[in-house]
Order: structure tokens, then C-alpha cells, then sequence
């Protein structure tokens, strides 16, 4: 009888088994980083298979996945397995590009493939800031093990699967920011309990729950900006007392803030619920007695009075409401940093306490009914009239007072603002000559409007030791003098803005959820620019900007604008300058909106004109300019182009219908040039002959008896 030999096991079989011994050997983790990975751990073969197919289906441009090939999968950027079992855990696409979650994004494309259906231990799956298309596996929930969904940022379509709601794990859902639609039941929360951060954001979906439905969860984090809850205020917020940050802003609520509200988000630290169509008032004990650090509820219909404020409150934005009353006396909240206060219709004076907001960063109270003085800070000077140390205001970055009926001098405040950024105090009525102290004291301006004032006197010279301006407006004041030869030292105004200058920090970036020092401002710059009044949001950190329009200036326009080419608006109209065009105006070659007119230019318009390519406004009417109009490609695009030369009877040629080779054309004499002491000659030659003339006939009639009678008998015939 044989003995009976034992089977041979399969190599493949047997190096499995082998794995399996020494992953159990192993010390106990539940997964390792990439590189940590012991090398006798080998991903299992279908779930790298998986990976393969989900890359196929992805583009990638900069080469992010290159290290996804060869057999082990574990040892792949972006994949981590567990070293107890080899299965798949995690896929992080923020470690394919080494950078947080606070960085640019990253450029994989394609779509989401089923193939990842096969990671069925797959906890954490985080695919944020890229440019993925299509949507969701609509089996996602057969993933059981997840317990992080993290798609933000990319542009998905679709809708949400409902099958998510199985993940009884699944503390993470982040879709915000992409392009899904359709429509959240309670089936898409049905078992997830541990759900702590919900973000929908961005998104065109509907949330509709009966009234009556409970949530399972406790969010500490719901970010629903963009989604559809309203008209009503969802109840199933009233289970959430837990939450920290809530951002339900334009999600169609049109409805008052019922008590439960206040009362079970008393002590939520952010609380956003802008861009809705909420009703009523602000009510003061609830209002006050909050323990928020930013509350923002911006473009509603709110009414009535401002209360107290919270005494924790950092950042406050109630802007684009229809707020009325004085502002609070006693504001009550001294950490506060960003008060946004825009676009509502308050009044009174601005109150005292304002001296004594220490930590003041963005100040908004623009196009309001304020009037009066701004309170005068007396700790803020010494004896001698300088600074002192103890100035509370220091930190200011922006202050906008614009379209208000404040008056008074420049607020002498402003002398210790050394980080102010933003200064607007356009459509008042503030007065007094421009302060020296100006150019010195606030060295980090970039954006100053001072437009429809009643400034007057010289402007400083000292103003063009702001190296950071790029936006001037002093226009519609009682300005008078010269324009300062120092324009060159507009050093800002030279180079073209870029997306991270001065101007970034207040209007380059979004409201950061959860952050009370990180506010953006995002409201609207009016800019007088070709020939209108345009509006800039975020534009207007590109906006090179220098208007001295409607004043008295007089002189001539220096040579040293040549030096500007950043410029993109240059307005001198309304004034009283004289001279002639600068030759080197065309090496401003990013103009796009000229207005020289209504002053008195002689002279030929110069040929450099012609050679700025962006110019699309161009307005040198009413002035005594001469010769041939030139010629140009650029200038031919422009609209209504006869109107921009009306007022120079010395000019001809295209557009215009005066013919330059007429004969007995003659050009308009200049102001200020060798021909006009003739002018004047020839007109007080010809005035002596007439009062001579006038004279000679008098004495006749005075003298001459005869002569006398004469003349009046015919006087009184031709009368009769």
C-alpha cells in the first residue's frame, strides 16, 4: 500500500499564508503611513486591481500617481493599508501633493469609479481640491467601514446616493463646493449617528425633512451655505444644541428667527445666517447674552435697533439690512475686530467707545446716515500733539466711512493707524486742508478716497511717500495748486497689482468658517471710470487708480506721469490745467480710461496717444487743443468718438468733419503760447480806436451847436 503524499500548497497561496503569519506577528496597528509599511505587508491583489481602474479613470496632468504601479499598493502615495491585514484604509490625495488642506488645489480630473466598491475596509476616503467630474458611486454605503467622505472642492454632479445612510460609522461628510443637486430626505441620515462635521456648501441641493423628524446626530459643524431649507427655519436644528459652527446663509429662509433658535444656539461660537430674507428685529436679552465670537447676519431684512452686543463677540456683520437708530452707547464688546456695519440706514454720531476698541481690524459703517464729528481720542495725543504709545486703534486695516454726512477734520486718529490699508471716506462732508502727517503716519495705505468732501488747499507733497498707494481719489473737493511733480514716487502705481498685495488681505479671499480673525471684505468699491460710475468687488485689489477730477487745480500735468504705466485710470477733468499733453502719455500703457476734459490743453494732442492698446474710454473735449487728430488702430474702437474731441474748435481730421487741408484753416491758438501777447495787442489796439472814436464824436456834438439839433431831430424821425 502507498503512503499517501501530502499536497503541495500553490505559491500563491502559500505567500498568502505567509502574510498572514507575519502580519499577525507584527505589533498591533491599525494602519501605517506610507513608507512605514513593513515590506512583508502586500496590499490584497483586487483591491490594488481596484486602485488601477479608479487611476485609469482619472486624469493627471502633473503626474501626481506616478508612484501607483508594481505589486505593492501599500507602498503607494496616497495609500495607506492596515499592517495587520494588508487592506486598504485610507486614500489622502492631500499626501499625493505633500501640502495641507490649506493649500492650492491639486489637478487630478476624471471621474469617480464603482471601482472603489472593492475597498471594503476603507476608512477615511479624501479626495478634496481636485477637478473630479461626474458623480458619486450610487452603492457608496457598501463601504461600512468609512467613517470620512471628503470630495470638497471639485466639480461632482448629480445626486447625493441615499445608500450613505448606512454608514453607521461615518463621522465626516465634506461635499461642499461642487455642482450636486436633487433632493436630502431622512434617508440620507438614517443611521449616522456619529456624524459630527456635515458639509453640503456650495451645492444646489434641496434639504426637505418632516417637520416632525429627529435628527440621529449631534453635528458639532454644519456648513449649508447654498442649500435650499427654507421658507421656514428647519426644526431638526432645534436637536443640534451641540453645534459650534453653523453657516445656514442663502439657503431661501424668509421667515423670522423664532426664540428656540436663540435660545439653542446661546452658546454656538459662529453663527451665519447671511443672504437670506429673515424678518423682525434683533432681540436684546437673547441677542446680547449669546456666547458667540462671530455672528454675521448680513443681507436680510432685519429692523429696529442694534442691542448690546455679546461680550465674547469678535466679528459682527449686519450689513445690507434695513437697521435703523443710533448705534449702541455702550457696544459692550471690547474683543471685537471686524464690525460690518454697511448699507443700513443708522444714524446719530459715532459714539466715544469707539476709542476704546482695542483690537479693531475691519470697520465698516459705510452708506449710512452718521453725521457730526468723529470722537475726538484725547488719550490718543500728548501735549505736544504727537502720538502716544497708548493709541487702541493701531490695528486697524480697513476703516470705510463712506456716503454718510460726517464732517470735521480729518479724524486725527488715523496718526497711529500704521497698518491701515483701506482708508474711505469718499461722499461726506469732511473738511480742512490735507494734514502733511498724512504720507508719514500711514506708510501701509494702498487704497485712500477722500471723493465729494469739502478738503481744500495744496495737495501734500508728502502724500507720495506712500509707497504702497495704488488708489488715489481725492476728486469733487476745493483742491487747488499743482499737481506734485513726486508722482514717480507712487512706486505701487509703477507695477501691476498681484493676487497677493496689500489689497489681497481685505477683499482677495473668503469668509473663513469658524475663524473670527479672518474676515473678508467683499462688499462693492464704486470707481468714477470711463465716463460712469462702476462697481468693484474683488476686482479692486487690480485697480490702479488716479483721480484728481473736480477741483481747482491748475499748471501743468508732469512729465513723471510717464513713470506710472501701471496706471489703468487717469482723471484730471473739471480742473483748471493748462499746457500741453505729455509726449510720453502712451508709456501708460495700461490705461483703459483717460479723462483730461474740460480744462485748457494746448497744443497738438501727442502720437504716443494712439499707441495705448487697452484704452477703451478717451475724453479730451473742451480744451484748446490744436492740429490733426491722430490715428490709431485703438482710438478707431472707441464709442461715440466725435464726442470725445467737442470743444477744441483748433482740431480736424477724422473723427471730425473739419477737413485739416481747408484753406483758411486757422488752428486755435494754445493758452500760454508766443501768439497770444499778439492776441491781446490787436484786441487793446482795436478797443483805444473805437473809445476814441466814440470820444472825437462826442466833443463834435458837445461843441458844435448846429450839428446837435441835427441829429436829434433824425434820432426822433427814425424813432416816430
Amino acid at each position: 500500500m502507498r503512503a499517501i503524499q501530502p499536497k503541495m500548497a500553490k505559491p500563491e497561496n502559500l505567500m498568502i499564508q505567509v502574510t498572514v503569519i507575519l502580519a499577525m506577528c507584527w505589533p498591533s496597528s491599525s494602519a501605517q503611513a506610507v513608507g512605514a509599511i513593513p515590506t512583508s505587508t502586500l496590499c490584497i491583489p483586487r483591491e490594488r486591481d481596484a486602485l488601477l481602474v479608479f487611476k485609469a479613470g482619472l486624469t493627471d496632468p502633473d503626474n501626481l500617481l506616478s508612484s501607483w504601479q508594481g505589486q505593492d499598493c501599500c507602498q503607494w502615495d496616497g495609500v495607506q493599508c492596515s499592517n495587520q491585514t494588508g487592506h486598504v484604509v485610507k486614500l489622502d490625495s492631500y499626501s499625493l501633493i505633500g501640502v495641507g488642506a490649506d493649500q492650492p488645489m491639486g489637478t487630478i480630473g476624471g471621474e469617480v469609479s464603482s471601482a472603489l466598491l472593492e475597498l471594503r475596509h476603507l476608512e477615511e476616503l479624501t479626495f478634496a481640491e481636485n477637478n473630479l467630474t461626474g458623480s458619486l458611486p450610487d452603492q457608496l454605503g457598501l463601504l461600512s467601514n468609512l467613517t470620512v467622505i471628503d470630495f470638497n472642492n471639485n466639480r461632482l454632479s448629480g445626486e447625493i446616493p441615499s445608500s450613505i445612510g448606512a454608514l453607521t460609522k461615518l463621522t465626516d461628510l465634506r461635499l461642499g463646493f461642487n455642482n450636486l443637486n436633487g433632493t436630502i430626505t431622512e434617508s440620507h441620515f438614517g443611521k449616522l449617528a456619529n456624524l459630527r462635521y456635515l458639509e453640503l456648501s456650495g451645492n444646489s441641493v434641496a434639504m426637505v425633512f418632516q417637520e416632525s423628524w429627529v435628527a440621529p446626530f449631534k453635528l458639532q459643524v454644519a456648513d449649508l451655505k447654498s442649500c435650499r431649507l427654507g421658507p421656514k427655519f428647519p426644526r431638526w436644528l432645534k436637536s443640534q444644541d451641540s453645534i459650534i459652527t453653523l453657516d445656514i446663509s442663502n439657503t431661501s429662509i424668509a421667515d423670522s428667527i423664532p426664540e428656540w433658535f436663540w435660545t439653542t444656539f446661546s452658546r454656538t461660537r459662529n453663527l451665519v445666517l447671511a443672504t437670506n430674507k429673515i424678518i423682525g428685529t434683533l432681540p436684546t436679552k437673547l441677542f446680547q447674552e449669546m456666547e458667540a465670537e462671530t455672528v454675521d447676519l448680513g443681507d436680510n431684512l432685519l429692523v429696529g435697533p442694534i442691542p448690546k452686543l455679546p461680550r465674547k463677540l469678535r466679528s459682527l456683520d449686519l450689513s445690507r439690512n434695513n437697521l435703523s437708530g443710533p448705534l449702541p452707547s455702550d457696544i459692550g464688546a471690547p474683543l471685537l475686530t471686524t464690525l460690518i456695519l454697511f448699507k443700513n440706514s443708522l444714524s446719530g454720531t459715532i459714539p466715544h467707545y469707539f476709542c476704546h476698541l482695542e483690537n479693531l481690524v475691519f470697520v465698516d459703517l459705510s452708506a449710512n446716515q452718521l453725521h457730526g464729528e468723529f470722537p475726538v481720542c484725547e488719550e490718543q495725543l500728548e501735549a505736544d500733539g504727537s502720538t502716544s504709545n497708548g493709541n487702541n486703534s493701531s490695528y486697524i486695516i480697513m476703516l470705510n466711512l463712506n456716503s454718510n454726512r460726517l464732517s470735521g477734520e480729518l479724524p486725527i486718529f488715523l496718526r497711529k493707524c500704521q497698518n491701515l490699508t483701506f482708508l474711505d471716506l469718499g461722499y461726506n462732508q469732511f473738511s480742512g486742508m490735507l494734514p502733511t502727517w498724512i504720507g508719514e503716519k500711514l506708510p501701509s495705505l494702498s487704497f485712500l478716497s477722500m471723493r465729494s468732501n469739502l478738503f481744500y488747499g495744496h495737495i501734500p507733497q508728502e502724500l507720495t511717500q506712500m509707497k504702497s498707494l495704488q488708489y488715489l481719489d481725492l476728486a469733487c473737493n476745493n483742491m487747488s495748486g499743482t499737481i506734485p511733480r513726486s508722482l514717480a514716487d507712487f512706486i505701487a502705481m509703477a507695477v501691476a497689482p498681484q493676487r497677493d498685495g496689500p489689497l489681497s488681505d481685505i477683499v482677495g479671499y473668503d469668509n473663513a468658517i469658524g475663524d473670527a480673525d479672518v474676515v473678508s471684505y467683499t462688499d462693492s468699491s464704486l470707481v468714477v471710470m470711463k465716463g460712469q460710475q462702476l462697481e468693484f468687488t474683488h476686482g479692486i485689489m487690480y485697480m490702479v487708480n488716479f483721480d484728481l477730477s473736480c477741483n481747482s487745480l491748475t499748471g501743468h500735468i508732469p512729465e513723471e506721469i510717464g513713470r506710472l504705466p501701471a496706471l489703468k485710470n487717469l482723471n484730471l477733468s473739471w480742473n483748471h490745467l493748462s499746457g500741453v499733453i505729455p509726449v510720453n502719455i502712451g508709456e501708460v500703457h495700461s490705461l483703459e480710461s483717460l479723462d483730461l476734459s474740460h480744462n485748457e490743453f494746448g497744443g497738438e494732442i501727442p502720437g504716443s496717444i494712439a499707441v495705448l492698446t487697452s484704452l477703451v474710454y478717451l475724453n479730451l473735449s473742451y480744451n484748446n487743443l490744436t492740429g490733426r487728430i491722430p490715428s490709431g488702430n485703438q482710438l478707431q474702437t472707441l464709442n461715440d468718438q466725435p464726442s470725445i474731441y467737442i470743444g477744441n474748435p483748433g482740431l480736424c481730421g477724422p473723427p471730425l468733419s473739419k477737413n485739416c487741408s481747408e484753406p483758411g484753416l486757422t488752428p486755435h491758438t494754445p493758452k500760454g503760447s508766443k501768439d497770444t501777447g499778439d492776441t491781446v495787442f490787436l484786441f487793446l489796439a482795436m478797443s483805444s480806436g473805437y473809445v476814441m472814436g466814440l470820444w472825437t464824436i462826442f466833443c463834435l456834438f458837445l461843441f458844435n451847436k448846429n450839428w446837435s439839433v441835427v441829429c436829434f431831430k433824425f434820432s426822433d424821425f427814425l424813432y416816430d
